[in-house]
């Protein structure tokens, strides 16, 4: 059964009484409908003839645009006809409307943003926005459509990140997983078909470059725990980079934001900040001394451990992110010291400090172990109940790795 298209007036109006013109689609007795945009009162309507009568005083406007969007309609309909394609009322009106989408690549980066923005991932946002307004810079302007975002545009795209931007590998791999996750949002929307995908087989590939992470040596932390000539500014950044490592190399961010009500039956309880996981780990007897440092600062149960985000409004997320990023710098500004003083001559950073605990523990407890440890895993809903409690065995492992 084939398809046909008519000029209509829906009849549901709005709060003001008046009905939206449209263009009615009906195949196998099902319709659907096209919206013009605008609304007229049923006596302006003829319904004899479908059109808007003379006396409306936008009669030859509206009924131009009505003829004008009923034609194009038309021709869709007989382009899927000559493709001998046989599609519902609601695929087509879907179809006619992606042909027609004036939104473009920005759009769905924009709406990205803020969705970011508004569940408070400001690192996220951060790195995000750069990536966003590299592809701005490259294109030149602000309307790229995702049908001209293809594998050419990719290619000149990473050559001119490359090239141009002097990004490494990895990092231009993270731009085309961004570029990746909105075109398929693009495709969810309707925005664009997915026959036009750039990415997978015999298209542009997303493969991650092999790293090498760089961690310390049992002995060149051994070097650290020694060091005594160490200035105020220095002792405590080695306190919070040992506290990290202790603790199987928890981020910073999560380190800056730990609260002495977080430490209760000799457990360290928190919620990781990239994830959102709840984790529970036994303290190794180490990490009491580094607490007895800070303890005379306690002003309550709810204070910060370390001071750094203490002078912050604790539920502006914003200015949290902000203080602890600078936090973060001015650490491994410290630690570059700490390193010369050790006689480290790698380079010495929070960060790190994770890659040391798994440096170590490599040899030490099995992967799947660690994998625990790291909350690398993906799991069912039990199972992530369960990581909250972690067993006698996973204690025992993080005790065996910073146990020396």
């Amino acid at each position: 059964m084939s398809s046909n298209a008519s000029i209509t007036l829906r009849k549901k109006p709005n709060k003001k009484e008046q009905y939206p013109l449209a263009i009615r689609i009906t195949k196998f007795r099902k319709s659907s409908y096209l919206y013009i945009g605008h609304y007229i009162s049923l006596n302006y309507w003829d319904d004899e003839k479908c059109i808007v009568k003379k006396s409306h005083p936008n009669a030859a406007r509206l009924n131009y645009l009505l003829l004008t969007k009923l034609a194009e309609t038309n021709r869709f309909l007989l382009q899927l006809q000559a493709e001998g394609k046989d599609f519902s009322a609601a695929q087509i009106k879907k179809d006619i409307l992606f042909l027609n989408s004036d939104k473009n690549f920005f759009d769905i980066a924009d709406a990205h943003l803020e969705e970011i923005k508004a569940n408070n991932k400001f690192g996220r946002l951060t790195v995000d926005k750069a990536y966003i307004g590299h592809i701005a810079t490259f294109v030149k302007s602000r309307q790229l459509s995702f049908q001209d975002l293809d594998e050419t545009f990719l290619r000149k795209y990473m050559n001119f990140l490359k090239n141009s931007k002097k990004l490494s590998e990895r990092t231009i791999v993270n731009h085309l997983v961004l570029i990746r996750l909105l075109f398929n949002r693009a495709i969810k929307q309707g925005l664009v078909d997915r026959k036009l995908y750039p990415f997978g087989k015999d298209k542009v590939k997303i493969k991650f470059p092999e790293t090498r992470k760089i961690g310390l040596t049992v002995q060149e932390i051994q070097s650290i725990e020694k060091l005594n000539e160490l200035t105020d500014e220095e002792y405590h950044a080695r306190n919070i980079w040992l506290f990290s490592f202790y603790l199987a190399g928890i981020r910073v961010s999560d380190v800056l934001r730990i609260r002495w009500s977080d430490i209760y039956d000799n457990r360290l309880h928190y919620t990781m900040n990239k994830n959102s996981k709840l984790v529970s780990l036994q303290l190794p007897e180490k990490i009491h001394a580094i607490l007895k440092d800070y303890i005379n600062d306690k002003g309550s149960d709810n204070d910060f451990i370390f001071p750094e985000l203490k002078v912050v409004d604790p539920s502006n997320e914003k200015q949290l992110y902000a203080k602890a990023k600078n936090a973060n710098k001015w650490l491994n500004s410290r630690l570059t010291e700490v390193a010369i003083k050790a006689g480290i001559t790698k380079k010495l950073t929070m960060h790190i400090a994770r890659h040391s605990f798994g440096n170590i523990a490599g040899d030490k407890i099995p992967v799947q172990m660690l994998q625990q440890l790291y909350r690398h895993s993906s799991v069912t809903t039990t199972m992530m109940y369960q990581s909250y409690f972690i067993s006698q065995e996973t204690d025992k492992a993080l005790n065996s790795v910073v146990d020396f």
